[in-house]
C-alpha cells in the first residue's frame, strides 16, 4: 500500500498517509458527530458534537499509528528493517523488510501491536469509568468510552488467528514452532484468512439484506479484503519455498540489453522501441546502471513531452524487474517471466522426484 504523502519520520521509520484515509475517517467522524453523540447526549450544540467527533477519530487515528510503530521497533529490535508505516483505509500496515528469523521473533513483532490497542484501550476505558463514577455525563465521556471500545475491539478482531491480521501472525508462529516448516505455517495461516473472510462477507451480506445499513457491506468489503491478502500470503510463501536455494545466476537473464541514461524519451522510441524485443531495459551511464525503463512507463509520457522527458525520470518504478550488478557493474536482469520459469521448474522437479 503507497503513501499518498508523509508525514515525517517516527523511530526513524518514514510514516505515510494514503489517501483512503481520508474516507474512513470522514465516515467516523460523521458517524460520531451526526448520530451517536447526539442520540446519547441530547441537547449540545452543533459545534461542539463536531469536536468531539473530531476529537475522538484524530486520537482513534493516533492510536493506530502507535500500533503499527510499535510493531517496526519491535521487528528493527530483531533484526529486521523497516521501509514503512502507511495508514489506509484498512487500518495501518508496516512495510517490513524480510520475515522473522524464527518462531520467536515473529511471535514478538507480531503481538506487540494487538498489545500496544489493548493498552489503549484500557487506558481510555479507565478514564471512563472514572468519570462516570465521577458523575460526568456529557461529551467528554462519551469520546472517552468510545475510545476505549474502539481499541478494545481493534485489539480483539487483530488477534483473530487469520491471516493477513496479527493473530494469522501468531498462528504461524505457533505452527512454525510445532512443525519446523515456515511454509506450511504460512499456508496454514493463510486458509484461516479465507476462512474468515468468508464467513464476514456471508455475515455483512445477511446484515445488509435483512435491513440492519451499510455496516453489513462494509463487514463484507473487509472480508473480500482479507481474502485476498491471505492469497497473496499463500501464494508468496510457495513461490520462495520453490526458490529456496536457486541462485541469482541461475534466474536472471544475463548482459541485457541497455540504454544510455542521457536518452529522452522520443530518442528512445526512435532507435529502441522496435528495434528490440525486450520490454525494459537498464540504464546505464559511464558504464553503471542508474535505472530502468519499462515500456508500459514509456507510453505513459504524452507525445509533446517526449522530446524532453529523459528515460531516467521514468525509473522510480522498476515494474516487478531487479537489477543484479556486480562490482557496480550490471551483469543481468531479473524479471517477472524469470522467476515464473524458475518456479515451474522446481515444481517439475518435485513432480518427479516425487514420481520416482
Amino acid at each position: 500500500m503507497r503513501a499518498s504523502f508523509r508525514l515525517g519520520r517516527i523511530v526513524g521509520v518514514p510514516v505515510g498517509v494514503n489517501w483512503s484515509v481520508l474516507v474512513i475517517f470522514a465516515l467516523i467522524w460523521w458517524g460520531l458527530s451526526a448520530n451517536l453523540f447526539p442520540e446519547s447526549y441530547p441537547d449540545r450544540s452543533v459545534v461542539a458534537y463536531l469536536l468531539a467527533g473530531l476529537t475522538a477519530a484524530v486520537v482513534f487515528f493516533l492510536g493506530l499509528l502507535a500500533h503499527e510503530v510499535s510493531h517496526a521497533v519491535v521487528a528493527k529490535r530483531n533484526g529486521l528493517g523497516v521501509q514503512g508505516i502507511t495508514l489506509w483505509l484498512f487500518g495501518g500496515v508496516a512495510e517490513l523488510r524480510g520475515e522473522a528469523r524464527s518462531p520467536g521473533a515473529e511471535l514478538r513483532i507480531s503481538g506487540i501491536g494487538p498489545l500496544v490497542s489493548l493498552i489503549i484501550g484500557v487506558f481510555f476505558g479507565a478514564i471512563a469509568t472514572l468519570l462516570a463514577l465521577a458523575g460526568v455525563q456529557g461529551l467528554l465521556l462519551g469520546v472517552m468510552a468510545w475510545l476505549g471500545g474502539i481499541n478494545l475491539l481493534l485489539a480483539v478482531f487483530n488477534i483473530l488467528p487469520a491471516a493477513p491480521l496479527d493473530g494469522g501472525r501468531l498462528l504461524r508462529a505457533a505452527v512454525w514452532k510445532a512443525t519446523g516448516d515456515r511454509t506450511r505455517a504460512t499456508v496454514v495461516a493463510a486458509r484461516a484468512g479465507w476462512i474468515l473472510g468468508l464467513a464476514l462477507i456471508g455475515f455483512g451480506l445477511w446484515r445488509f439484506l435483512t435491513g440492519t445499513g451499510v455496516g453489513g457491506l462494509w463487514l463484507a468489503l473487509i472480508g473480500w479484503f482479507l481474502i485476498g491478502a491471505a492469497t497473496m500470503e499463500e501464494r508468496q510463501a510457495r513461490v520462495g519455498d520453490a526458490l529456496r536455494g536457486v541462485r541469482v545466476a541461475d534466474v536472471m537473464t544475463p548482459q541485457p540489453q541497455t540504454a544510455s541514461g542521457e536518452l529522452t524519451v522520443a530518442d528512445f522510441v526512435d532507435n529502441y522501441l522496435f528495434a528490440y524485443r525486450h520490454t525494459a531495459l537498464p540504464l546505464i551511464e559511464d558504464g553503471r546502471p542508474v535505472g530502468l525503463v519499462t515500456l508500459d512507463r514509456v507510453r505513459g509520457v504524452p507525445s509533446g513531452e517526449r522530446g524532453s522527458t529523459t528515460l531516467p525520470r521514468l525509473s522510480e518504478c522498476a515494474d516487478g524487474r531487479a537489477l543484479v550488478v556486480t562490482d557496480g557493474r550490471l551483469v543481468g536482469i531479473v524479471s517477472p517471466s524469470d522467476i515464473s520459469r524458475a518456479v515451474q521448474r522446481s515444481s517439475m522437479r518435485d513432480q518427479l522426484t516425487t514420481g520416482r
